[in-house]
């Protein structure tokens, strides 16, 4: 690739140099990866997998290790608005400089190996991470476990968010084949988390299968909420008087439960403490996640983007009541469970509007509304920003609107409300 072009310019490139969108392997990564020298990318790596909650997560991984004085590299996707948001060192999104130089090593590097799109985007995490001498690379999956990109790295901790129905046609059609591809990340001698304790037994039996100890919620660590606070619990380590965490929504208490977890399992220079951990929790940020704009009219902002995610939405909005109506501003990609999404909020929700996306995998308002009989009656616009701004003409003060169904949703929600 020629020297020169913006980090715009090369990202268009890069979504045609492999000609396919999603081509699941380790291969390609890997040998780039160890032409350059990347792995591992940093002295201590910790994956998180799973459906949903992996974003959460790290963020809390982050937080934490900042606080206890450590020097943190992390990798997520998708991003909201900046791509440079999925690579963050110290909780700084990398530069455009930055991305630039990491892509000109990996184009040097790779050959006649094609690349796609997210290994771009992942050796270019790994890139970064090892240029900045970062103690801790968190690395979230981006797509099942054994073949994501991610996976080319030997971690020493893995967490599992949770395991649900969400891109079947390249997991698997059941839980339990997608648990075996999200359980794909584990390694021999690894300190696994599952954060679920609920969580389909498969997943611990691969972690026995292949030699990790799982470390189950509920079993190896818990956590009890209190009347305004929490504490948690697990061998050689009590917390109590947490903060919540500073993103709303009941899992998240899971997710900072899963992150102390994980942390205290595999060890710190700087044990645990309760001061740390307390301002961790209260500092975290995470546009986009249950987010709460207040007002005469609330907007609740949440990348929510298949069923499962829509059930943890739905109860986080049963837990705050809202004495008005409710209006939701949906959009949703066209390989994702709609139907399912729509059966899960159903009952809360007084108006759907139906917005369209654009791009490969969206679907206009009109073709989304067929997929459920829930929608028979929903307001059907060309785009969020539309649907934004219908919402905002029809709300009344004590009403609230939620925004959800994809970060392709909440991101120029975020921006229509000048917030991003």
């Amino acid at each position: 690739m020629a020297a020169g072009r913006s980090l715009a310019q090369r990202l268009q490139q890069q979504e045609g140099v492999h000609g396919t969108a999603i081509d699941l392997g380790l291969e390609r990564a890997r040998t780039v990866a160890g032409r350059l020298g990347l792995l591992p990318p940093a002295a201590r790596c910790i994956i998180v997998a799973g459906t949903n909650g992996k974003g959460s997560t790290v963020a809390c991984l982050a937080a934490l290790l900042r606080e206890h004085g450590l020097h943190v590299g992390s990798f997520t996707s998708p991003h909201l608005l900046r791509y440079n948001e999925r690579i963050r060192v110290d909780g700084a999104e990398a530069s455009d400089a930055q991305l630039l130089a990491a892509f000109e090593a990996i184009d040097a590097a790779r050959g006649d190996i094609t690349l796609t799109f997210f290994e771009y985007n992942a050796l270019a995490a790994l890139h970064v991470f090892r240029a900045c001498a970062v103690d801790f690379a968190l690395l979230e999956v981006g797509l099942g476990g054994r073949l994501d990109a991610v996976n080319i790295v030997d971690a020493e901790g893995a967490i599992v968010c949770s395991i649900g129905l969400d891109h079947m046609d390249w997991l698997g059609p059941d839980i339990d084949s997608i648990a075996r591809e999200k359980a794909g990340v584990f390694r021999p001698g690894q300190k696994v988390v599952l954060s679920d304790p609920r969580m389909t037994p498969v997943v611990e039996a691969e972690a026995a299968r292949v030699g990790a100890q799982a470390l189950l919620a509920g079993r190896d660590y818990r956590y009890t909420a209190e009347a305004a606070d929490w504490s948690f619990t697990m061998e050689g380590l009590v917390l109590q008087g947490l903060p919540p965490p500073a993103l709303a929504g009941a899992v998240q208490q899971a997710n900072a439960a899963a992150a102390i977890a994980m942390l205290q399992a595999i060890g710190l220079p700087r044990p645990l403490d309760a001061a740390a951990v307390s301002r961790a929790l209260r500092n975290l940020r995470l546009p986009g996640r249950f987010q709460v704009v207040a007002g005469p009219v609330e907007w609740i902002l949440d990348v929510s983007h298949n069923e499962p995610a829509a059930r943890v939405l739905a109860g986080n909005l049963a837990a705050r009541p809202c004495s008005g109506r409710t209006l939701v501003v949906a959009g949703i990609l066209g390989d994702k469970d709609a139907a399912g999404i729509a059966a899960a909020l159903a009952p809360l929700v007084d108006q759907w509007i139906l917005c369209g996306i654009d791009g490969p995998r969206g679907v206009p308002a009109s073709e989304l509304a067929r997929r459920s009989p829930l929608w028979s009656d929903a307001l059907l616009v060309a785009d969020v920003k539309e649907g934004m701004a219908l919402a905002a003409r029809l709300a009344a003060p004590a009403d609230r609107i939620v925004v959800c169904g994809s970060f392709l949703t909440v991101a120029p929600a975020l921006e229509w409300l000048g917030l991003y």
